[in-house]
């Protein structure tokens, strides 16, 4: 009886995953702004909005897209008078998926970590952006020569280097 009481220990330990046992598949986020109010939008990164609401927000994220991919949103954040941002939310490989080596072998290394999505974790619990007032650019028709401290955050993205030859 004693041996069957520890071959059915070890096939438990051995069967479960390190990452799964330890660390979660999905992950709590706060995200703010300033100034407050501001409505977000939340991508993945197939461009499936998953959340939509205003700032201050909490919401839980899955770290996980698939079997062996790590999750990756994009928040977008908007509001009248300030130009609109982007930030990333992305999630890295946890550590603890590494303890499969020693304990949950090749079943929770190739298997059960990567379908739950245990194996990765957020990057940072929080998300706080600061919006930038829009400018007030007039904007003439033909050519016109700004200086690069006098245009938009948001026309700097459109920028092309010329080198001089």
């Amino acid at each position: 009886m004693k041996k069957f009481y520890t071959i059915l220990i070890a096939t438990c330990f051995l069967a479960s995953s390190c990452a799964s046992i330890v660390s979660k598949s999905s992950y709590p986020i706060s995200i703010n702004s300033t100034p407050s109010e501001a409505k977000i939008t939340i991508t993945d990164k197939k461009g499936v909005e998953i959340f939509s609401g205003n700032t201050p927000a909490s919401l839980k994220l899955n770290a996980s897209s698939g079997f062996f991919s790590k999750a990756r949103y994009q928040v977008k954040f908007e509001k009248n008078g300030y130009q609109s941002k982007t930030a990333p939310i992305d999630f890295k490989l946890d550590g603890w998926y590494f303890g499969n080596i020693l304990f949950g072998g090749l079943v929770g290394m190739l298997i059960v970590d990567p379908a739950t999505g245990a194996m990765y974790k957020l990057d940072t619990e929080f998300l706080n952006e600061t919006l930038v007032p829009e400018e007030n650019i007039v904007v003439n028709e033909g050519l016109n020569v700004y200086d690069i401290n006098d245009i938009p955050a948001s026309w700097k993205s459109h920028l092309v280097v010329l080198a001089a030859e």
